[in-house]
């Protein structure tokens, strides 16, 4: 059983930084597509960044130059440096990830694991 823990989550000011890491346990098939995407209060769900088995990354262009997706050598745990945020990054940010070529072919909020979130604040 796949299982994901966020963290890092907190309340910065724009401009300020944060680093949000996700614990995986259970996920170690060859195949995998893993990353993060955030939903904001009366807003649509919208992928952030994702790491695919073969090591592309793919950043949303919002947060391109801006972000920075990473894993750990042993790959069950998965990074997303912010930098230079803004109030637009304001939202719940979850950790996603699945093994079924299927499921990694669309969006990553469309994947079978997700985390329970943790929530990024920017304020002006």
């Amino acid at each position: 059983q796949v299982q994901l823990v966020e963290s890092g989550g907190g309340s910065v000011q724009v401009g300020g930084s944060l680093r949000l890491s996700c614990a995986a346990s259970g996920a170690s098939d060859s195949y995998y597509c893993m990353g993060w995407f955030r939903q904001a209060p009366g807003k649509e769900r919208e992928g952030v960044a994702r790491i695919d088995w073969d090591g592309r990354k793919t950043y949303a262009d919002l947060v391109k130059d801006r972000f920075t997706i990473s894993q750990d050598n042993a790959k069950n745990t998965l990074h997303l440096q912010m930098n230079n945020l803004k109030p637009e990054d304001t939202a719940m940010y979850y950790c996603a990830f699945d093994f079924s070529v299927n499921f990694c072919r669309g969006p990553l909020y469309n994947t079978r694991w997700w985390g329970l979130g943790t929530q990024v604040t920017v304020s002006s």
